[in-house]
């Protein structure tokens, strides 16, 4: 029998990253939780610029350069042909450090938004931006190009599905990543035009190769600026007329868009996506359907759909609780929310996110982290079981990272690749403290895995735990429990 304390921890793990140890003695009912969640996610903050972290790289960069337009190269961070021109021109040394600068960039947003995800009262609106992160995949080697899509995302990731929808496709990093550059009159790319139909609207299996000529025409002249800004260059546009979805006119890129928001597979397939993101990997279409019809019906207002499924009984069924393997990221900003996680070097973050395959801008490929039972294998299990004792004992950190091809510098041998030290971490561990508060020793163990762990604790795991909780000093007890609670399986589980 579930109790409310375990559904609302339910919700908080789903729509959010997980409650803080202080929310538990305050939950009230499911209705109020959800208002809540959608309330304090009202308000839109963009997630700090990277422009900083080039200053130093620009200055350095402009006294050496060898071409007069180093300068303006290293300002806007581009990767347009005139800017690839350019850096032809780097020697060596500059080429490393323009490198360098923008992976500190790039870290620095990661960890930045790494620590949003666990400290924004906006937990919603955070868990919907890292769901449209992977839904929108994107993956470009300017940080601002970067940056500037995941706040448009942020912006919108609550609105309308079909505001969002345009935005995404007329935003720079978004129309390099999938060469909309390169669609023009009489040339067109079908890149772009592919991806919008497979990955973000219908689906597979609901247009036609022609349905992809027709719209790679409608989307070209879509383009961007030396300021990072959309642009339409009518000059490369096929003003010619198109049929696409059986319909014939002079389209563009706007009505392409606008054509597949009115088709109802394309809210069944947003709505399947969103089911296996936040319910259960396996689609329940007795479920779905009815999302989807509303979602439709409500011109797909995605704040109105969250709700009647975070309000569904069955969202709260033991069968879609504690059954969704976390996310690398969702791991890892769930420690860092629940404990008040701290590192002394938070660029280690983004190693951890490396070594259990996920990193925040970093998706493989267009289709995103593929999630579910992918995360999990012999080796990322290991890292996943070793990570308590190195975030709360101070434990060595050992690791060989993958080499990956899309990186920034994807050839540094193996021996630079792997990490060995001690990571210095910082715990707050007052609040749970304060939740154990009145509870007798020996109960300990299990109040804490109600709240740790959102699938029930095996009773010869608890057994197991409470004789090691006795055998720890006093003053060492807590840490000792909570070591060995994340270090279960079932703490890999939402």
């Amino acid at each position: 029998m579930t109790t409310t304390q375990q559904h609302l921890q339910h919700l908080y793990w789903r729509a959010g990253f997980g409650p803080l140890p202080e929310e538990v003695t305050k939950m009230g009912s499911i209705r109020k939780a959800v208002h809540a969640l959608f309330r304090v996610s009202d308000k839109v903050e963009p997630l700090d610029s990277p422009t900083m972290h080039f200053a130093e790289a620009k200055a350095t960069m402009a006294a050496s350069a060898t071409v007069p337009t180093m300068d303006s190269q290293v300002a806007g961070m581009r990767t347009t042909p005139e800017a690839s021109l350019m850096r032809r021109g780097l020697t060596p040394e500059q080429r490393k450090l323009d490198n360098e600068q923008r992976r500190d960039a790039f870290y620095a947003m990661n960890v930045g938004w790494l620590d949003r995800m666990a400290t924004s009262p906006a937990q919603l609106r955070e868990k919907m931006t890292f769901f449209w992160h992977g839904h929108f995949a994107c993956r470009v080697r300017q940080p601002e190009a970067a940056l500037q899509l995941n706040n448009t995302i942020r912006r919108l990731a609550l609105g309308k599905f079909g505001d969002l929808l345009l935005a995404v496709s007329q935003e720079p990093a978004m129309l390099q990543f999938l060469n909309n550059q390169q669609n023009r009159k009489q040339h067109p790319n079908e890149n772009f035009a592919r991806e919008v139909m497979e990955l973000f609207t219908i689906g597979r299996g609901h247009y036609t190769e022609q349905d992809i000529k027709e719209a790679a025409r409608a989307f070209t002249g879509w383009s961007d600026d030396e300021n990072h800004q959309f642009v339409f260059r009518a000059r490369q546009h096929d003003d010619g007329p198109k049929t696409f979805m059986g319909r014939t006119g002079n389209w563009g890129g706007e009505d392409v868009l606008k054509t597949l928001l009115e088709q109802p597979q394309t809210a069944e397939f947003i709505t399947t996506k969103l089911y296996r993101f936040f319910v259960n990997d396996v689609p329940n279409p007795a479920h779905i359907l009815p999302l989807a019809k509303s979602f439709y019906q409500s011109q797909y207002d995605i704040s109105l759909l969250l709700e009647r499924l975070f309000t569904a009984e069955w969202f709260y069924d033991a069968a879609n609780m504690g059954n969704r393997i976390k996310s690398p990221i969702e791991l890892l900003a769930g420690i860092k929310r629940t404990f008040g996680l701290q590192l002394d070097d938070n660029k280690l973050f983004v190693t951890f996110e490396k070594a259990l395959g996920q990193t925040l801008f970093e998706p493989p490929n267009v289709a995103g982290w593929p999630g579910g039972r992918s995360w999990i294998d012999s080796s990322s299990l290991a890292i996943r079981l070793q990570l308590p004792q190195v975030l709360f004992r101070n434990a060595e950190f050992r690791i060989a990272l993958k080499e990956d091809e899309n990186d920034i510098a994807p050839t540094v041998p193996r021996a630079e690749r792997t990490f060995r030290q001690p990571v210095k971490a910082h715990v707050r561990l007052a609040p749970l403290t304060q939740l154990l508060a009145g509870t007798a020793p020996a109960e300990q163990p299990a109040k804490l895995s109600a709240f740790l762990l959102q699938t029930p604790i095996r009773p010869e795991n608890l057994a197991l735990i409470q004789q090691q909780a006795d055998r720890a000093p006093a003053d060492d007890r807590l840490r000792a429990v909570i070591t060995s609670l994340l270090a279960l399986p079932e703490y890999q589980l939402m």
